[in-house]
Parts: structure tokens; C-alpha cells; sequence
């Protein structure tokens, strides 16, 4: 039985591949939204590799498994995958898969609930800054303006998201770019970047030395920011986005000859206004199948023998 050994090549031929493709690549600044798509199939390709692969490597150790597994496959369908014929591998394969997977899984759920706790504590912060007025309703408000000199501007992801900003925002930024500013928060709460953040800092946690995962989550932290630029920009222009990113940013040593905190930022201001002209509709809609048909390739290698079979 060669399926599960094809599967968790092909994953590691994409762990491997994908990343460096990308990486190469001369449209993922100009396209982040494909670039951030591309990455999830990506890695989806290889997590579904591992869960196609465990799932094959169990029916083949176990009775039990195989049988609730190809319960209403014909007996053709069966013996085409020669789920006997194995060796001591299949049950230590199906193992170390599942205790992968168990381990992602409480990964991703650590994330979620220190996500919460810090969402939690900013709020209890947000009402000892910001309580509420009398005949004020319970229910939160979408914007909050706090008082503060620093200028800020953040979105507090929840149900539903709220925007942040000082009144130190207010003063500095004026009419367009202060709308470039909420409309570049308003985008990552649109986006809902907070789940893909969760997703890939999961990952990364809980496999430090798979590189496609620790990569994933720098990619990740890196695109969201470059995508809502992008969706900033659309509504208010390029100038107008790169100036209130500066303006908003100017006091924090972000610009300076060593700008350690937020090095990034000098790159998406550079970005925004020297950026080339978007990929034409075609080559966009080419990269997205492209990516779309990675995850497709480890359910087609799954499927060949039972389809050889029928056939």
C-alpha cells in the first residue's frame, strides 16, 4: 500500500516547494489577498496530507478502522488499495500522525483562549479608560475614541469588532487620511485577519522547526498589514494611505537609521508609493486556480485506486 508514502511526499515536496515559490515570486507585494490564499493552500495541502495519510495508515493497521472506513465500498474498491499487505510501519505512522494532529489542535486552542484573555483584558482596560455615560446602552460601541496623546489606532477583534483611536489621532490626522487609517482597521476586522493570525502562530508554536509553518506566520503578520494598505488605499488613494501611516507613526522612532519596533512599516509606506500596477484579471484569476488545486492533488492521490477500481 504505497498511498499513504505518496501523501506524506507530496506533503513534504510542498513543505518544501510551495514556500520557496512563493518567496521567488515577483506578485505577491502587488497581490498580498492571492499571496494570502496561495499560503493557506498551501499549508492546508500539507496538513491534509498528514490527515489523509493517518487515516489510510489506521485503516490499514486496524480492523476496526477499515471497516467503518470502506463499510459501503464495494469489495473492488478495497483490495485496490491492499489495505493487508502492510508492514509495522502503518500503526506507528497512524500514531505519530494523530498525536500531530491532537497537538495542532490543543496549539490552535491555547492560541484562541490567550487570544480571548488578552481581548478580555483590553476591554476591562477600555472601560476603566472609557466608561460608559449615563443613558449610554450596554451594548459597545464600534468606534471608541479614548484620551491619550500618543496617537493610536487599533481594532479590537470580538462580536462585534471596535476601532480604536486616541484623541491624539484626531488631532494629528485630518479628514482623508483619518478615514485611511480606520478604513485600513475596518479592513482587517472585514478580513477577519485575526483567525489567520490564530491559525499560523498555532502552527509555528507547536512545530517550531517545520520551516513552511514558521514561515507561514511571518508571511502571515506580513500580507494582512499589506492587504489592508491595500483596501485603505483603493478608497482614499496611495499618497493619502502612505502619509497617514507616517503621520501615525512619525514619534515612534519607526523612520529613524535603526527602526527596531514596526521595521516593516518603512517598506509598506515605500510600497505604497512606488508600488507597480496591480496583475491584469487573467493572471490573477490564473494564480488563484493555481493555488486552489494544490489541496485538490492529496484527495486525487487518495481517490485513484477506488476510482481505478470502479473503473
Amino acid at each position: 500500500m504505497m498511498v499513504p508514502a505518496v501523501l506524506l511526499l507530496f506533503g513534504a515536496l510542498t513543505a518544501v516547494v510551495a514556500p520557496r515559490l512563493i518567496a521567488r515570486a515577483d506578485w505577491p507585494d502587488r497581490e498580498p489577498v492571492i499571496a494570502l490564499w496561495a499560503w493557506q493552500c498551501a499549508v492546508a495541502a500539507v496538513l491534509l496530507c498528514c490527515a489523509l495519510s493517518m487515516t489510510l495508515s489506521a485503516a490499514a493497521a486496524w480492523q476496526a478502522v477499515r471497516g467503518e472506513l470502506f463499510a459501503p465500498a464495494p469489495r473492488a474498491v478495497v483490495e485496490a488499495y491492499a489495505l493487508g499487505a502492510t508492514g509495522p510501519w502503518a500503526p506507528a505512522t497512524a500514531v505519530a500522525l494523530a498525536c500531530g494532529g491532537l497537538w495542532s489542535g490543543a496549539m490552535l486552542v491555547r492560541e484562541v483562549l490567550r487570544s480571548r484573555t488578552r481581548r478580555r483584558s483590553r476591554t476591562a482596560e477600555l472601560s476603566l479608560r472609557a466608561p460608559l455615560l449615563p443613558g449610554e446602552g450596554a451594548t459597545p460601541a464600534s468606534l471608541l475614541v479614548l484620551e491619550g496623546e500618543r496617537p493610536e489606532a487599533w481594532w479590537l477583534a470580538g462580536s462585534p469588532p471596535r476601532l480604536v483611536v486616541s484623541t491624539g489621532t484626531l488631532r494629528r490626522l485630518k479628514g482623508r487620511q483619518l478615514d485611511a487609517v480606520l478604513a485600513h482597521e475596518q479592513g482587517h476586522a472585514q478580513a477577519r485577519h485575526d483567525w489567520l493570525l490564530h491559525c499560523s502562530t498555532a502552527l509555528a508554536t507547536g512545530f517550531p522547526r517545520v520551516a513552511v509553518f514558521t514561515a507561514f506566520q511571518g508571511e502571515m503578520h506580513r500580507l494582512v498589514e499589506l492587504s489592508a494598505d491595500d483596501m485603505a488605499s483603493r478608497r482614499f488613494g496611495r499618497l493619502t494611505t502612505a502619509l497617514a501611516l507616517v503621520e501615525l507613526n512619525e514619534g515612534r522612532g519607526v523612520f529613524g537609521p535603526s527602526p527596531a519596533p514596526r521595521a516593516h512599516l518603512p517598506q509598506r509606506v515605500d510600497r505604497l508609493l512606488t508600488a507597480p500596477d496591480r496583475l491584469t484579471a487573467a493572471r490573477r484569476l490564473r494564480l488563484t486556480a493555481a493555488a486552489s488545486l494544490v489541496p485538490v492533488i492529496p484527495v486525487l492521490v487518495t481517490l485513484v485506486p477506488g476510482l481505478r477500481a470502479l473503473g
